[in-house]
């Protein structure tokens, strides 16, 4: 566990160094969303009954920077490393492929979390915004920073230049996460839309994290924590084995 333990601390320090960047830059970022967005619709659009507009908005923005933030760590973590040549370091050390998953994926979430729990301190700051079921909120932060993280070792792992890391992630990850509801309910898009947000996984993240603070969401909360989980582990059973392979990693 000793190895495990150091990889993790390893990628806490990694990110950490550059704080400002990494944390208070995302923080600043989704601030401005919140500012943006609650000032030109905020008296002018109701979402949940009891819910002001800018409430709403903060889980959404919450959940919206542990997502960015959770791929963002392992990702470039790993392709830092493989293009620097320095991932043989990693490599040659006794790790089993599941202590490295666990010591980059850790991490990634630490730093998710960190930025999510950010911004709802500085915002609460301004806005007040109800808890309905903490262990919900905690749940849902957990399992989808840990489904960013392991998307975020993937692409880490099969991207070989960082612009194919940016195509992942301005392809890929960013629309999913700006389509999944975190400016608006589904319910106010039209059939053919609301239909196909269903079939984006990170709505059900933000859904069921929102249900955590307002007790009402757009599907069962249940549902929201089967697909969440059903995504962690099928994620994570590709990641484990591309390590265990070493698929572009020790060929």
């Amino acid at each position: 566990m000793y190895g495990m333990y150091t990889l993790f601390y390893k990628e806490i320090l990694r990110f950490w160094k550059v704080g400002f960047q990494t944390v208070m830059a995302p923080i600043i970022t989704a601030m401005l969303y919140l500012l943006v967005f609650s000032h030109v619709l905020g008296d002018r659009v109701t979402v949940f009954e009891g819910v002001g507009y800018s409430a709403f908005l903060i889980p959404g923005l919450m959940m919206m920077s542990v997502i960015q933030n959770s791929f963002a760590n392992s990702s470039s973590s790993l392709i830092q490393s493989k293009v620097t040549g320095s991932i043989i370091f990693i490599l040659i050390t006794p790790l089993s492929h599941l202590e490295m998953f666990i010591g980059y994926v850790a991490a990634a979430v630490m730093r998710g979390i960190t930025v999510g729990a950010g911004v709802f301190l500085v915002a609460v700051l301004y806005i007040e915004v109800p808890v309905h079921n903490i262990a919900i909120i905690i749940g849902f932060a957990s399992l989808s920073s840990g489904v960013l993280a392991v998307m975020g070792m993937i692409a880490g792992v099969w991207a070989e230049k960082f612009d194919q890391l940016a195509a992942f992630q301005n392809f890929i990850i960013m629309p999913l996460s700006f389509l999944s509801g975190v400016f608006y309910s589904i319910h106010s898009l039209p059939s053919f839309w609301q239909t196909l947000s269903h079939l984006n996984p990170f709505f059900y993240m933000i859904d069921g994290f929102r249900y955590g603070f307002f007790g009402q969401s757009d599907v069962a909360v249940g549902t929201s924590f089967l697909v969440v989980s059903t995504a962690l582990l099928a994620l994570s059973a590709l990641t484990l084995a591309m390590l265990k392979s070493g698929y572009k990693l020790r060929a």
